[in-house]
């Protein structure tokens, strides 16, 4: 039998439906903010807590926040597309070294409300150890014999949580894999195998030579009702 999409919870769906997983494009209108002379910290802290924060950014964060956390010589203000290219999202790029950039989206122009924190670095990483880069191996001793969608499509790689030993982070991490750049030449049969949208356990065999690994988290911190 085909599972359709309504496989993912409403929250979930309507997250992934809201933004595409395109890079952010530069905001074309100039923003002026008050000039913050505070100084930033290091960052020290990388911990993904879903729902409530990423390192410092919590629910309540604002861009003027992430100036005085950050420094604002680090920012750079970006849109992000919806769907299918449909809408446009304000969001800011903090851009910090080893493996510790982030996006945050925003809920509105305004930048005082995120709505969610992404196109996070390898060095950020939640309490069990999961991270971008986490290989396929590494997640199913975490969280079990979860299922995913196919890949080679819009929500492909997404893994469905619910399935899995971290079902208390539904609708509130959102976790995508990929295969390596040269998976679906080198394995077509295996690659065309585990494709498209349908749902699969993590122990299917064919996803075993495609060098499976997490490529993408999203961290929701106010999720749209």
């Amino acid at each position: 039998m085909k599972p359709s999409i309504k496989s993912i919870t409403t929250a979930t769906l309507a997250l992934l439906l809201s933004y595409s997983a395109t890079p952010a494009v530069a905001l074309t209108q100039k923003i002026h903010y008050p000039l913050t002379l505070a100084k930033s910290q290091p960052l020290t802290d990388t911990l993904i807590v879903p729902g409530e924060r990423v390192g410092p950014v919590t629910r309540n964060t604002t861009r003027q926040d992430l100036v005085k956390l950050f420094g604002a010589s680090r920012l750079v203000d970006k849109t992000i597309s919806g769907a299918e290219g449909i809408g446009s999202f304000a969001a800011t790029q903090i851009n910090l070294n080893q493996g510790r950039a982030l996006l945050v989206v925003w809920t509105d122009k305004t930048r005082t409300k995120p709505s969610d924190v992404r196109n996070l670095g390898s060095a950020w990483k939640t309490r069990e150890g999961i991270g971008v880069g986490t290989s396929l191996s590494e997640l199913r001793q975490k969280l079990g014999n979860f299922k995913l969608f196919g890949l080679g499509w819009d929500y492909g790689g997404t893994i469905l949580l619910d399935s899995s030993r971290l079902s208390r982070y539904q609708g509130k991490l959102i976790l995508r894999v990929n295969a390596a750049a040269n998976a679906a030449e080198k394995y077509p049969n295996d690659y065309t195998a585990v494709s498209g949208d349908r749902t699969f356990y993590a122990s299917n065999p064919h996803w075993q030579p495609l060098g499976i690994k997490l490529a993408e988290i999203i961290v929701v911190l106010n999720p749209s009702q």
